[in-house]
């Protein structure tokens, strides 16, 4: 068995550099040892306990997953950012990641700037010439009261500026540009941009704002947000409101994340790997080859209709009944007990019976061959 990981993982606000770079540098974790059920039972109830935390955490940390979603989103952002080489007086181009809840984006952005924050400190080291901390990555929440003079205090947030409650909006943008440019930022992550209301006042002053920040700061400005195009990101519109709005989509990629289909042979192919990558993750001491892959393709897929998100909840929740009760792996009986995520539930009816009349499947061909 592992030693648990630091209890203060768990409770990380990525809006400030001292979590982010905690989140950046923790140690990967490590699985917990399958255990079979004569081993479960030879433990003494303090062991027993202490590898029942464990199992909590992992099951309830088991991604990110390397998807092919994940990998292509990688590949595009890496392009992008390594491609926002220029000289200062060039402005960089942004990119949107624009996707429906429950796809994973912000897992998977995540994932990135971690990758891009090791390789930043690799290269360059921990600290700047002129011996500030280098931070690589400023990330920032946004709110649905979000306003120019909020997002320069969120950002000034993050380094922990002595100036960030007071002052104009303009005074905390210069604190915020002096940041970037002493610790030398190279990406500049908005998370949950679609709270922002577009179309008021407060949305046309932040995306004139964007712009600017665009313009002055050297970073690649990495938004995250949920229908961004129909919130008037990328469109052109029609008033002068919707016009200003729309120069920032003329430099800005929009880059999105696809559920899991099972309506081609190549779709079938992704979801039994995704399956199947879940299944070795799992430390239930009766799990067995298959328990996914093949025994709850369709189910699963029902349950989560194809979002990577609602398929880790369900599986979350079950691996952490399936410990607590004694189960100790996942069936259709334990998981038919396990709520999932409402709009999953509310889809989860008419993809079940297609999908038991047999007028779908999720199992490849090769997979239905084997197990005929």
């Amino acid at each position: 068995m592992t030693d648990p990981l630091p209890l203060g993982l768990g409770n990380l606000a990525l809006s400030r550099k001292e979590d982010f770079k905690e989140f950046a540098n923790a140690p990967r974790r490590e699985q917990p040892r399958l255990l079979t059920r004569a081993e479960l039972k030879a433990l003494t109830s303090e062991a027993r306990a202490a590898y029942d935390r464990l199992r909590r955490e992992w099951h309830a940390n088991l991604g990110p997953i390397r998807t092919q979603q994940l990998a292509d989103l990688h590949e595009e952002l890496w392009d992008i950012v390594d491609s926002n080489q220029q000289d200062g007086d060039k402005a960089k181009g942004a990119v949107a990641v624009d996707a429906f809840p429950g796809l994973g984006k912000t897992t998977s952005v995540l994932a990135f700037l971690r990758e891009f924050h090791h390789r930043e400190i690799a290269e360059n080291g921990e600290f700047t010439a002129q011996g500030h901390e280098r931070l690589p990555v400023c990330r920032v929440g946004l709110t649905g009261n979000t306003g120019m003079k909020d997002l320069n205090r969120a950002i000034l947030e993050f380094f922990g500026h002595a100036g960030r409650n007071r002052g104009t909006a303009a005074q905390m943008g210069q604190r915020a540009l002096d940041c970037v440019l002493s610790c030398e930022v190279r990406v500049l992550a908005l998370d949950d941009l679609h709270f922002l209301k577009w179309r008021n006042t407060s949305g046309i002053e932040v995306s004139n704002h964007l712009k600017w920040i665009a313009n002055e700061f050297p970073v690649t400005l990495l938004m995250i947000g949920v229908g961004l195009a129909e919130k008037g990101l990328f469109s052109e519109g029609t008033t002068s409101g919707d016009t200003a709005l729309a120069q920032t989509g003329r430099r800005t990629t929009r880059l999105d994340m696809q559920p899991f289909t099972i309506t081609n042979e190549a779709g079938r192919r992704e979801w039994r790997k995704m399956l199947l990558a879940l299944e070795k993750r799992v430390v239930l001491a009766d799990k067995y080859p298959g328990m996914l892959a093949d025994d709850l393709s369709d189910y699963l897929f029902a349950r989560s209709t194809g979002h990577i998100g609602s398929l880790m909840t369900l599986i979350n929740r079950g691996c952490q009944r399936a410990v607590r009760s004694g189960t100790e792996r996942l069936d259709r009986d334990l998981l038919d007990r396990v709520k999932n995520d409402e709009a999953s539930e509310k889809a989860r009816r008419e993809l079940e019976a297609a999908l038991d009349k047999r007028r779908l499947t999720s199992r490849p061909r090769s997979s239905n061959r084997k197990a005929a």
